[in-house]
């Protein structure tokens, strides 16, 4: 298991921590390297631009964001979808970095879940103020599958309830690293992001970073 990250992880595997959230919410603390990470975030921003989407709703996103692997989430007047064209481009995604589907296979391994293929990862890119509103990841064709988020930059407060929008809601802090995993009953829980805040010990870091690793088809 060591050679699967030993030219990845800046962190031997033994050092990361796992955290079980109860209802099949799993945290791995430090997990994802932020230099190499952001590399590939960068490689794929200048093939698929960093945009904001329109809402079905007419309103920009507060949050922007790009794809890459077979199929990008988006979002138009038609809805939330999966595309394999990147609507701005008008090409197909790039390729999910190995090193990506690397930490989204040791992930799992760490978590005990089965692996998978990932055909999307969605990246956000949150700026300090930026938040992201209480929603259910339910785009995807099978959606007992597990999510794989990365974090990376500044920390977030991740904000997990239950079936329904009112249901009691539980804060997360995320730092840069931390992959957290949303399966089994977790799966379909209303989530959202607080809004992002400066970190004053070192304030030239502007952004937070998410990957959403996931089989959408």
């Amino acid at each position: 298991m060591n050679d699967l990250f030993s030219d990845i992880l800046l962190e031997k595997p033994s050092q990361t921590r796992c955290i079980d959230h109860g209802h099949g919410l799993l945290q791995i603390k430090g997990l994802a390297p932020y230099e190499l990470c952001l590399f590939h975030i960068h490689k794929i921003a200048a093939y698929s631009p960093f945009r904001k989407m329109m809402t079905p709703m007419g309103h920009p996103m507060k949050v922007s964001t790009c794809n890459c692997g077979e199929y990008g989430w988006i979002s138009n007047e038609r809805g939330y979808q999966y595309s394999p064209i990147d609507p701005l481009t008008k090409r197909h995604w790039c390729a999910i970095p190995q090193e990506f589907l690397q930490l989204h296979r040791y992930a799992l391994q760490l978590s005990n879940l089965p692996s998978f293929s990932p055909d999307s990862c969605l990246i956000n890119r949150y700026e300090v103020g930026d938040a992201m509103g209480l929603h259910q990841d339910k785009d995807e064709v099978d959606t007992s599958l597990p999510i794989v988020s990365i974090s990376l930059g500044l920390s977030a407060v991740f904000q997990v309830g239950g079936l329904e929008r009112n249901a009691t809601k539980k804060d997360i802090l995320l730092e840069s690293g931390d992959v957290l995993i949303l399966s089994g009953h977790s799966r379909g829980v209303f989530h959202g992001v607080k809004p992002v805040k400066l970190n004053p010990l070192n304030p030239s870091s502007i952004y937070r970073y998410n990957l959403t690793l996931r089989k959408s088809q």
